[in-house]
């Protein structure tokens, strides 16, 4: 079998993001949200999907696809026959009038490298996940595509009847697309587009200089970093899983989920990374986000919610071909309707910094007690309650290890909370909690296996409790540390060093291919019992499993090394760099510098 990898890159501008592939097609791109129709979603459907392309007019052709250092600015070279061309891809994104200039536009720079290279441009968007062919009206120096709550606009200097009607023609001087949802252009075209991408690449290197980052594999933790960065909704301060919806864990297994949401439990590991990388505004527009779910909750929290704080997220199966012909094509996630009550400590770990770190100096506490003991009391509520667990069980509720151990450490913080603001009937609530949890967490432990298994009388065992060593939970000293590693890395660690979730039956069968995140938690692991010369060569074999870019997919096929899942995957992101900051405090060494480390 062949390793297949997302020969995708990834634009954004924290309003929208796109995927181009290296032959400069747009394979994705929804509008006007991150969880709209797609615009362009050739990925999931060749005939359906529209097109927007700037092809060559001869056959073959070679390609090269990087990144400008240390941004989020795409550059595409194709050599043919007759020449070579650069396409630049970008979403601006800079500061403005005391705040950031983030529109829905995208803009296409085209230039002529070598020779008389001749090129086809053709743009066509569609609506309603393809459903919906829109109309165009041909004006002075524009095309408008028709039939959406809001025009969708190109802008080019490009003969508009070569793009009209599909023509090649000779590229002989630098060229531009501007293509708007909404509010159009109205400003001089090249200047204007010229402007945007200087204004765009000093934005992008400027917040590169201001990440806090070790020189251990420097560049691909900057990498990381930037594509996490705008998987960000900065509208509302939501954190989208991925960018995509329906790609395949793994080939013809089904599992295939819109990932366009904001999932409760990663928000302690999102938090964390922006943390380790000294980001303190995209923190705390994510804890605005949280905080304003969690002030309108009335019951149970749901285990994710829309970028716009949406509860309801019917899950719809679409009439379209599915990547590779993966099948069904699904929207929205029936998991919001999941009972997963690690929720309640994650939301209480995520919140704690607002109550106790100094940076706050005046943040919107929204009555802490009230939202701190709602989230106390529903822990309570839940204790001895079965759910679908972190993995989201759709037919199989247990009383999960993970689940006590986030009932654990939301309580931890609640004390903390508690003991800031003075209040001793809340912290001798959170205390009984805390020992409550921790007596079910031990009611999971195997004394023939020295190990945890993933729930309360269940003899399986799953890489989500190795948590119980990052949580600090357990002694990263301990001999019970040392033990519980060592048994999920004999059934769960593949030769190639990459980590199943679990290895038993699920709902869809048994799972095919490993889940990156659990192979960062095992390099975080393996550092934090002291393991650190093992950790860094862990961490190494994983960052081979980037595409051309250095960007990462959720699941890869350990047999191949190919990459599977939603793409690029934010928490995959979220894993890196949090494994990588953790080997460098151990490693303490400013200075240190890996000799395989990646491009950004």
């Amino acid at each position: 079998m062949t390793k297949h990898t997302y020969d995708l890159g990834l634009i954004g501008n924290c309003a929208f993001l796109g995927l181009i592939g290296k032959d400069t097609a747009v394979r994705w791109l929804c509008w006007p949200r991150f969880d709209s129709s797609f615009v362009f979603g050739s990925l999931l459907d060749s005939k359906k999907g529209g097109e927007y392309r700037i092809s060559p007019a001869e056959g073959d052709f070679e390609s090269h696809q990087y990144y400008l250092q240390n941004t989020n600015v795409l550059c595409t070279e194709i050599t043919t026959e007759n020449g070579s061309y650069r396409v630049t891809d970008f979403a601006p994104r800079f500061p403005q009038y005391e705040r950031y200039y983030k529109p829905l536009m995208f803009i296409r720079k085209v230039e002529p490298i070598s020779g008389t290279p001749r090129i086809r441009v053709a743009c066509q968007p569609v609506g309603q996940y393809g459903a919906l062919q829109l109309s165009r009206r041909r004006s002075s120096n524009h095309i408008a595509f028709l039939g959406l709550e809001e025009e969708i606009r190109l802008t080019t200097n490009i003969p508009l009847t070569y793009v009209l009607d599909e023509e090649d023609f000779v590229l002989n001087e630098t060229k531009y697309l501007v293509l708007t949802y909404g509010a159009p252009l109205e400003a001089p075209l090249e200047s204007t587009a010229e402007r945007f991408l200087l204004s765009t690449i000093d934005y992008w290197r400027k917040w590169v200089k201001s990440t806090s980052i070790s020189s251990f594999h420097q560049s691909q933790v900057i990498r990381s970093a930037l594509a996490l960065k705008i998987h960000q909704y900065e509208d509302t301060g939501a954190i989208i899983a991925a960018s995509t919806t329906s790609l395949p864990e793994a080939p013809g297994s089904t599992r295939n989920w819109d990932y366009r949401y904001c999932w409760m439990r990663d928000t302690f590991y999102i938090l964390t990374a922006f943390n380790n990388i000294g980001h303190f505004e995209e923190m705390e527009r994510y804890f605005h986000y949280i905080a304003n779910i969690s002030s309108k909750i009335k019951g149970k929290y749901q285990p994710l919610y829309g970028i716009s704080g949406a509860s309801d997220l019917i899950e719809q199966e679409l009439d379209l071909e599915g990547y590779m012909g993966n099948q069904p094509v699904r929207i929205g996630n029936d998991a919001y309707t999941h009972i997963q009550n690690d929720v309640y400590g994650q939301v209480l770990v995520a919140l704690l910094p607002l109550y106790v770190d100094c940076r706050f100096l005046d943040p919107d506490k929204n009555n802490p007690e009230k939202l701190i003991y709602e989230a106390l009391h529903l822990i309570q509520a839940t204790m001895d309650q079965p759910d679908a667990g972190l993995w989201e069980f759709r037919n199989l509720a247990q009383y999960h290890c993970y689940t006590y151990l986030f009932h654990w450490a939301g309580s931890h913080a609640a004390r903390q909370v508690a003991h800031s603001l003075g209040n001793t009937e809340m912290e001798a609530l959170a205390t009984t909690l805390m020992h409550e949890a921790r007596n079910r967490i031990e009611q999971c432990f195997s004394e023939e296996r020295q190990a945890y298994t993933n729930a309360i009388g269940s003899p399986h065992l799953d890489a989500s409790t190795m948590q119980l060593i990052l949580m600090g939970y357990l002694d990263p000293a301990s001999e019970i540390a040392k033990t519980h590693l060592e048994a999920l890395e004999k059934e769960l660690k593949t030769p190639e060093g990459l980590f199943y979730r679990y290895r038993h039956a699920d709902d869809f069968g048994t799972p095919e291919t490993t889940f990156l995140i659990c192979s960062f938690w095992y390099v975080e692991a393996l550092a934090c019992v002291g393991r650190v010369d093992e950790a860094i060569v862990e961490f190494e074999k994983l960052i081979t499993y980037t595409n051309h870019l250095g960007l990462l997919s959720e699941d890869v096929d350990a047999k191949t090394g190919s990459q599977w899942g939603n793409f690029p995957q934010a928490y995959s992101h979220v894993g890196l760099v949090n494994a990588a900051y953790r080997i460098a405090k151990k490693l303490d060494k400013p200075n240190f510098v890996s000799g395989a480390a990646a491009t950004a």
